[in-house]
């Protein structure tokens, strides 16, 4: 399970190990906070080569079979 920390899931580096559109590295640009609970909501994705970007759910960045923190 890959941890992170609400705080200082923006702006932080994922790398995708199955390639997402031909695209493997990833930069956290948007975190939706829910303002009752300070917990993240939904987080925006941006690929670093065509700035393309999508909607992930937080839970799904904690899958290690699938994303890894960092760029490897």
């Amino acid at each position: 399970m890959n941890r992170f920390q609400p705080k200082k899931l923006l702006m932080s580096k994922w790398t995708a190990l199955t390639p997402i559109d031909k695209q493997k590295h990833f930069i956290v640009t948007a975190c939706t906070v829910d303002e009752e609970t300070k917990k993240v909501v939904n987080c925006t994705l941006e690929a670093v080569m065509t700035k393309n970007q999508f909607e992930l759910l937080p839970e799904e960045l904690k899958d290690q079979q699938t994303w890894r923190q960092g760029w490897l």
